[in-house]
């Protein structure tokens, strides 16, 4: 394949450093390989993060470190990423998760074969601590009339495995500040753009799950972040009053509950759930 593609990651100084080198040579092992890593560093980091960046940079001279002299927030920091990416189609990884090696290779077969789409993602599994005991996979709706659908209840797309046109995210503003829905908010803004989405069946990467994912998606914080995107989805006319009541409703609860239930309400609901099988 002679497609080009740039590599988008941020990392903060939380981020622990045996994560990020798994992170990034799964990126580095991929069957195409990317001529542009853009690597965030959102904030000074730890000592053992900046090694392994260090190690990165000796071995690879596609890695291009860009730091930031605070925390500007994952949204703030993907914008700046993302103009330092020199191709237009653009990788999404997350600093703690693991690509499969043919991840990109088939996500540009789907830009390749699809010219009009310009987002692709697919499907994740999550484990914990080893990728060979996956306990759940988040599979969504492969073409753009069901991912339509899709969206007006849920995220259509997984962030930490979407490869998108950069062009395409640019004309729908980019990232914006939405409190852990930065990623959800640009794609209905996509959407209501006329963008066409794809995601792919099989699994692209393995997710870093367990309870700490689950606690960060709680609080009233979080449920008030999702009632206003909501919110926003109702007043642009993308989903009905009715439908804005129940995922409000929905979501509060399930954001407001102690974390084990939340954790089991996302394996039952949300995902596909292995361990149920």
């Amino acid at each position: 394949m002679n497609v080009q593609y740039s590599v988008l990651m941020s990392v903060y100084y939380k981020e622990k450093p045996e994560n990020l080198r798994e992170a990034m040579n799964s990126i580095w092992n991929q069957t195409v390989k990317t001529d542009d890593f853009v690597l965030v560093c959102d904030g000074n980091l730890t000592e053992g993060l900046d090694q392994v960046i260090q190690e990165m940079q000796d071995l690879h001279r596609e890695l291009n470190v860009v730091r930031l002299s605070s925390n500007k927030g994952l949204g703030t920091a993907l914008n700046i990423g993302m103009k330092r990416c020199k191709n237009d189609l653009v990788a999404r990884m997350d600093s703690d998760d693991i690509s499969r090696k043919d991840r990109c290779e088939r996500q540009i077969k789907v830009f390749t074969e699809h010219t009009d789409v310009s987002i692709c993602s697919g499907t994740v599994e999550e484990f914990t601590e080893d990728i060979k005991k996956v306990s759940s996979r988040r599979v969504l709706p492969e073409t753009n009339s069901e991912i339509m659908e899709f969206s007006k209840h849920r995220n259509p797309f997984n962030h930490p495995c979407v490869m998108y046109k950069k062009s395409e995210v640019e004309k729908a503003g980019g990232y914006k500040d939405f409190y852990l829905l930065e990623d959800y908010y640009l794609w209905i803004r996509m959407l209501q753009i006329g963008c066409v989405g794809y995601n792919i069946r099989e699994p692209l990467l393995w997710m870093r799950g367990g309870a700490e994912m689950y606690k960060r998606r709680s609080g009233f914080r979080y449920g008030l972040s999702q009632g206003r995107l909501f919110s926003y989805m109702k007043n642009t006319g993308f989903i009905s009053f009715s439908d804005y009541m129940k995922a409000v409703i929905q979501r509060m609860i399930v954001s407001l509950v102690p974390n084990r239930v939340r954790q089991i309400a996302f394996g039952a609901f949300l995902r596909n759930d292995l361990d149920s099988k």
